[in-house]
């Protein structure tokens, strides 16, 4: 099995694990889920990169990260007006 197919498993997994534990404590919430999720894809990019041989998809998941960056600077942004304006 190759890198990319084992990151793909442990990613889809992962997004398992956040949805089960969501239901079971019955708080449902995308943000969690974005954030949760976004730390473990960061973390299973970080452990199946190589420092020797860049694949061509890795460029690819800079784009993915560099987005995820963004939507959590989003996010970020929006609960701190949200505590700002209580």
């Amino acid at each position: 099995m190759k890198k990319k197919e084992m990151g793909i498993i442990a990613f889809g997994v992962w997004l398992m694990i956040i949805s089960i534990f969501m239901v079971l404590t019955q708080r449902v919430d995308l943000e969690s889920f974005f954030v949760i999720g976004f730390i473990g894809f960061l973390v299973i990019v970080e452990l199946l990169g190589s420092s020797y041989f860049k694949p061509a998809y890795q460029k690819y998941i800079w784009y993915l990260v560099a987005a995820g960056l963004v939507i959590f600077g989003l996010i970020v942004a929006q609960k701190v007006m949200e505590i700002i304006a209580k």
